[in-house]
């Protein structure tokens, strides 16, 4: 009877349910150190300071509210953490109120990030300044080269006069392109504050050229109209001449 017993429990599907049982076995053995290395790297994700180096070594763009003002600054909170934004870092031109952005949402870049420190610094300068220079080159590109604008003379350089042109844009009118005539420098005929009306005649490498000289060319070849007088008033009598004269 044990005989028969015994050899029930060798058949080859007892085999593999033991098999299978010893492997179970073994993952159990080794998923304690499993789950102990993922909570260790869990507690490293959930460390916002390792959470805000991250966002600094990838230039992640945050968006924040300032929640208070302080000397030379304001303060952000990101992942908990108290975040300095320099008044220089905060806007592209000079902020005179520092009061004017409390309770304002910004998008900020985190610039520096010390633990040992607890020094948390951001700044929205560098976002702005992309944004400014990806806006000025989409308004660049919509600028088509043969256009007539009006603008304003903004400075003057022995080398040629910087226009600022009616949709805010910047373009250099050469000295070379400036007259018709021969121009030694641009103050000759030009100063600050003079408005002009300049064509654009290049854009390359996100620079406008202008010219004043197509301009005046322009207007030379459009023909003189010359009103003639009708036959009979042609001439002049010898009456016409004496009539008024004395002897």
């Amino acid at each position: 009877m044990n005989e028969e017993l015994k050899t029930e429990e060798m058949t080859p599907e007892n085999v593999q349910a033991v098999e299978a049982a010893a492997e179970e076995t073994a993952q159990a053995a080794e998923a304690p150190a499993e789950s102990m290395a993922d909570y260790e790297e869990h507690l490293d994700d959930a460390n916002p300071w390792n959470l805000v180096k991250k966002y600094m070594e990838e230039k992640t763009v945050l968006p924040v509210k300032i929640e208070g003002v302080v000397n030379g600054g304001v303060i952000a909170m990101v992942e908990g953490l108290r975040g300095f934004i320099p008044a220089s870092k905060l806007s592209l031109s000079y902020v005179e109120d520092l009061e004017d952005y409390l309770l304002k949402e910004i998008e900020v870049h985190v610039i520096d990030a010390d633990q040992a420190n607890n020094r948390l610094v951001l700044s929205a300068r560098d976002i702005l300044r992309a944004k400014e220079k990806k806006a000025r080159q989409d308004q660049i590109a919509s600028v088509k080269v043969g256009t007539v604008m009006d603008g304003v003379v903004e400075t003057l350089q022995n080398y040629g006069a910087f226009i600022k042109l009616e949709n805010n844009l910047s373009g250099l009118v050469h000295v070379s392109q400036i007259s018709q005539k021969r121009v030694k420098t641009p103050s000759d005929v030009l100063k600050v504050g003079d408005e002009v009306k300049v064509k654009v005649i290049g854009i390359k490498e996100g620079k406008i050229s202008l010219s004043m000289k197509a301009l005046e060319t322009a207007a030379e070849d459009v023909p003189e109209k010359v009103e003639i007088p009708k036959s009979e008033n042609i001439g002049t009598s010898l009456g016409d001449l004496f009539k008024n004269l004395k002897l």
